[in-house]
């Protein structure tokens, strides 16, 4: 008997050849009816045998596009038939109401690698794309997703494109950002002043940059400054520059094999490296001193082409380039043509710009390759705003995340929705941007929150926002702890709901008890949480000054052990700093990992000052040699279990007064120790409590050496551990913690 259903898709089911996906694959069924876009998603009416629609929709649900997320497909039959003759795809439909989700954006597909190279309409087409490719989420403004609706709504196709969009069999079938040399948009170069050149933009890009100079670069989410790494001097001057001393640059490779001239690759590293998201993936080089205008440690952050425009870049005979984000110092990448020339015009020497726009900035993402899968450090491009799928519905909410690498994260239905990395609002720019996102996402996403959740930082830009928010809206404001929150964010992204165990280990946290925290293990879960061990407080002389001056923490360390501190740093301030501890002057309490990290750095002669955050700690982690040496530690046990880290200090200060210390061992040394610290008091938690689920968050989590070490030990003591792998350890991923505690609050 011939059914009529009513169909409703849900998930990332636009941008991603959903609808001549259908369309295609409903003539292998005798079935008629159409498909639309439509704010909840894709909307379908089946006409046909009831068990050839039942066939159809389970092909769907089991092998949909490779780029969709199908969450839910719903079936209504009608008690009437409506005599369809075809199968078709008619108008979008705006609803009241929005439920889609938004593709990310991904790298050029083959097929359209290799259309590039041939004659025709998109020969060194710099914007090819199809439907299995190219941009989505940076040009979309609203949904549903139609070209009309996003920054191609200025570019009306050519006859041929038209054919192509319309054609049920051609891969750019309803693909909205398709175009060509004719009809699409174009690239322009200019000179460091904003005059247009004359000529081919990608030959005069090429030729920029074999003459040594930098050029600014538009790309997906934004602009790279470019340059070539085979002359420290480049690097030298872009750094000079962009007013960035130390931090290292990421590169782009033209391949892999070029990749493997550099860095050592696993098969999982290079599996990710080529995959469509294609991230920074942090590689170990091949030797430590390779490359140090690039990369001062023993990490290079190394990415693949994505784009049609760094093909044509590397086509002759340039294999690897700098290709950093062009931005100024701590403020957002910069995404538009006027702000790239004004912005960067004392740091690039060319710009290669384009007339089509981007709507939402995005970052490069950037990742560790652990344990077989993604680890990310910044979840971003390729990434965001792909969905968190959760276990049961969440409310509507918003999370507003921390200060330092600020993100936010929106729920709907089953969905948690991190952000994009947004950066640090430490300043104007980045925190309107940070307010124009989330604008955006609640418009696009159509969530009107009933509470917000914030850090319990009083001073957050993040937390100042949430609050005035939430009185505007009139909803409940929940404040969440740091690490409280970083704990939730690990259960979350293992789908965990239940008390565990939390190692959670950063540089600073507002605490309870109105200290700075750090070196924490909790017990808890998204309804609440336990203090049960911390590290010893340490003082900070100066209070933020010790964040970079990170001498001033090696001298609060050996002071706290009754040590002389002037034995090891000559500084002539050094006596006016241990006047400061002393006598208790602007020296707040913390047990940040991260300052303990920082303090062992200087002592050890490794930094002084850091020129970014946490540059102590990796470069500390980078000295770290083969070794299987221990330190000593204590750890008091009434009431709260407290770390004491004071014989580790000991030790290390009587090899470097005493001799010649092996720097490499005594790194190795002082992580060996953390690790059997941490598996110690995860151990007694664990028998105390009967607790067996150790979850790890936080910065500190990012160094692979803890990482390639504790949870096999945690393993070894009969503890089951987890780890991040969809959001970062870092601050940007509570986020998602904040939100899971406030839907229990």
């Amino acid at each position: 008997m011939i059914k009529r259903a009513k169909t409703f898709v849900n998930g990332i089911v636009q941008g991603v050849g959903f609808r001549p996906f259908i369309h295609k694959l409903i003539t292998d069924y005798d079935i008629k009816g159409w498909v639309r876009n439509s704010s909840v998603g894709a909307e379908m009416e089946l006409e046909g045998e009831e068990e050839d629609i039942r066939l159809f929709l389970h092909e769907l649900k089991n092998n949909p596009p490779k780029l969709a997320l199908i969450t839910s497909i719903d079936v209504e039959y009608m008690t009437e038939t409506a005599g369809y003759s075809d199968f078709k795809i008619i108008q979008s439909k705006t609803e009241k109401q929005t439920s889609t989700l938004v593709s990310p954006d991904v790298c050029i597909c083959d097929e359209c690698l290799a259309e590039m190279k041939m004659p025709g309409r998109r020969y060194r087409y710099p914007f090819i794309n199809c439907t299995n490719c190219g941009p989505r989420f940076t040009i979309i403004k609203e949904l549903p997703y139609d070209r009309a609706k996003t920054t191609m709504a200025p570019f009306k196709m050519c006859p041929e494109c038209h054919r192509e969009y319309t054609d049920i069999n051609d891969r750019r079938y309803h693909a909205e950002p398709t175009g060509c040399n004719i009809c699409g948009p174009k690239q322009f170069f200019c000179d460091c002043d904003g005059n247009e050149l004359s000529g081919d933009p990608i030959e005069l890009t090429k030729q920029y940059l074999r003459d040594g100079l930098i050029v600014a670069i538009k790309g997906l989410g934004g602009f790279h400054l470019a340059g070539r790494i085979d002359d420290p001097s480049i690097a030298d001057t872009l750094r000079r520059r962009k007013h960035r001393d130390e931090k290292p640059f990421a590169i782009m490779c033209r391949d892999v094999e070029t990749v493997k001239k550099l860095c050592m690759v696993s098969a999982d590293e290079e599996r990710i490296l080529c995959s469509r998201q294609r991230p920074i993936v942090l590689l170990k080089k091949l030797r430590y001193d390779l490359l140090p205008s690039v990369s001062e440690n023993g990490y290079i952050g190394v990415m693949l082409p994505y784009t049609p425009v760094h093909y044509m870049i590397f086509e002759d005979d340039i294999e690897a380039l700098i290709m950093t984000s062009a931005n100024i110092s701590d403020l957002p990448i910069i995404y538009k043509n006027e702000e790239a020339i004004n912005a960067l015009s004392g740091i690039a020497d060319g710009f290669l710009l384009s007339n089509r726009d981007i709507h939402m900035r995005c970052d490069d993402s950037v990742v560790y390759v652990y344990d077989s899968k993604v680890y990310p450090l910044r979840r971003s491009r390729g990434y965001s705003p792909y969905p968190i799928l959760m276990k049961d519905a969440l409310p509507a909410l918003l999370a507003c995340g921390a200060e330092q690498k600020a993100s936010f994260c929106l729920s709907k239905g089953n969905f948690a929705i991190p952000s994009q990395h947004i950066g640090d609002l430490k300043n104007v720019e980045t925190f309107e941007n940070y307010k124009k996102s989330i604008a955006h996402f609640r418009g696009l996403y159509d969530i009107k929150p009933e509470k917000i959740a914030c850090d319990l930082h009083p001073d957050f830009l993040s937390t100042a926002y949430a609050d005035s928010l939430a009185k505007e809206l009139d909803i409940p404001l929940i404040r969440v702890q740091h690490h409280h929150a970083h704990l939730a964010s690990c259960m979350a992204d293992n789908n965990l709901d239940e008390k565990v165990i939390g190692i959670i280990w950063d540089g600073t946290g507002y605490g309870t008890d109105g200290n700075i925290w750090g070196g924490e293990f909790l017990l808890g879960d998204f309804s609440g949480f336990e203090r049960l061990a911390h590290l010893d407080y340490m003082k900070l002389p100066g209070g933020d000054l010790a964040v970079k001056d990170i001498r001033r923490m090696g001298i609060s360390l050996l002071e706290k052990c009754g040590l002389d501190a002037e034995a090891v740093f000559k500084s002539p301030d050094t006596g006016l700093i241990r006047e400061q501890l002393l006598k208790n002057i602007n020296c707040p309490l913390s047990s940040g990992m991260g300052r303990l990290f920082d303090g062992i750095s200087a002592i050890l002669g490794i930094k002084e000052k850091a020129d970014y955050e946490g540059q102590g700690a990796i470069l500390l982690e980078a000295a770290a040699t083969a070794s299987e040496r221990r330190l000593g530690y204590e750890i008091s046990d009434s009431g709260a279990m407290i770390l004491n880290m004071d014989k580790t200090i000991m030790s290390i200060y009587k090899e470097i007064t005493e001799g010649s210390p092996d720097v490499g061992e005594l790194c190795a040394a002082f992580l060996n120790t953390l690790v059997s610290a941490a598996a110690d008091i995860a151990k007694r938690i664990s028998d105390r409590y009967g607790i067996k689920k150790v979850v790890l968050s936080g910065g500190t989590f990012n160094n692979m050496y803890i990482m390639n070490r504790l949870p096999d030990r945690l393993e070894s003591l009969g503890l089951t551990c987890y780890h991040h792998s969809r959001v970062s350890a870092g601050d940007e991923g509570l986020c998602l913690g904040q939100l899971m505690i406030c839907s229990r609050s």
